[in-house]
């Protein structure tokens, strides 16, 4: 796609019309169609009651098979749920007897805590150079850990964690991923990468907004482990209304649909992979990489110091971690100025993501360096 064609995926994102938005780690924003999609379940419902059942959960299946389209999936492998914590702790229950996790000391608590509530001892791997190496990974297994639970991007500083050769080395350890800060931007394949199992939410780079995301588990994971939770809907034939015996289904919706649907939620995630699926994922993640490699480039003109990891490529994700000495302070003149990124203790994090352009980046140093004056 030429620069041309990027433009005009922009003006599918109003926000972009008044702001330099560079904050889709923390929350992308919805294009209109994906808006319209879940606005267009209220109506029917408001409208028709649940006439359009049959034809929901229809569209529920074609959101499935379009995930796991984008993983490298089996539709069967996918769950679709409300945001990252209901996946990880999906994975948890499923894992909790493996043995001891290891993860990184980089890592969002989501992807930590609800293993150590379960009582599982969690070993954190240092990362002196901001980047979880697969060799460190490596050496802190033992015959007590079973479990590697790690994040593909780091939210903290934006490193690429190198999935593909840690999965070629895992072992007999099961490899959980949390794909929130890479799902929507960057490939993701489970096959490839050896992942056992993944979460991710939708409001981040999928722009589906929030109440939605999914989980994935291998078939091979499904068939060993036996769900903690269950409803009516978890069985085989649940319109049958038994309740002397059950029999229960064994793909991965069974565990994560608990109950009846989040239609809206799971509509807008429809809309919105079905979009990046056309796009390309391997053309979205060169379109933010370019953008993010120029605005690495005119931090350092400008004379801004990066906190994240650059000097391998292959580490290089779509956030990066810039250093200031008041953030807060900064974040308010940002504002002002119409430029939105995230705060962070050591500075700001800013996100680009396929709609955004060089124009964003000029707008964000010039309101970088007008604060230097305040």
């Amino acid at each position: 796609m030429n620069e041309a064609s990027w433009q005009q995926v922009r003006q599918e994102f109003p926000v972009t019309e008044h702001t330099a938005y560079l904050n889709s780690a923390a929350s992308g924003p919805m294009p209109g169609f994906v808006a319209e999609a879940a606005q267009k379940f209220y109506r029917e419902m408001m409208e028709s009651g649940d006439r359009h059942w049959e034809e929901w959960r229809a569209r529920r299946e074609a959101t499935r098979v379009n995930l796991a389209k984008m993983i490298n999936a089996e539709p069967e492998e996918i769950g679709i749920t409300t945001n990252t914590s209901i996946g990880m702790n999906l994975i948890a229950d499923a894992l909790e007897e493996r043995g001891e996790v290891i993860s990184c000391e980089l890592e969002f608590p989501v992807s930590t805590v609800p293993w150590m509530h379960r009582g599982v001892r969690v070993h954190f791997t240092k990362t002196p150079d901001g980047v979880l190496h697969e060799d460190r990974v490596c050496q802190a297994m033992t015959n007590k850990t079973g479990t590697i639970v790690i994040s593909h991007v780091q939210y903290s500083n934006g490193a690429r964690t190198p999935l593909e050769e840690i999965g070629a080395r895992k072992g007999s350890h099961a490899l959980v991923v949390n794909v929130s800060q890479s799902a929507g931007v960057l490939p993701i394949d489970v096959r490839r990468m050896h992942i056992d199992a993944l979460c991710a939410t939708g409001h981040k780079w999928m722009l589906s907004g929030y109440g939605s995301g999914f989980v994935y588990m291998s078939r091979e994971l499904l068939e060993r482990t036996r769900p903690r939770q269950i409803s009516w809907m978890s069985v085989e034939d649940p319109f049958a209304m038994r309740n002397s015996e059950y029999v229960l289904r064994t793909d991965m919706a069974a565990r994560s649909e608990i109950g009846v649907p989040h239609f809206a939620g799971i509509f807008a995630l429809g809309a919105s992979v079905d979009y990046l699926m056309k796009l390309g994922i391997s053309n979205i993640e060169g379109r933010a990489l370019a953008v993010n490699r120029h605005l690495t480039a005119s931090l350092a003109d400008a004379g801004w110091k990066v906190l994240s990891p650059l000097r391998d490529e292959a580490t290089r994700s779509a956030e990066t971690l810039v250093e200031l000495e008041n953030p807060a302070r900064v974040m308010a003149h940002l504002s002002r100025r119409g430029v939105a990124v995230t705060q962070k203790p050591e500075g700001i994090r800013v996100a680009t993501h396929f709609f955004n352009n060089e124009a964003d980046i000029t707008r964000l140093i010039q309101a970088l360096n007008e604060a230097r004056q305040l």
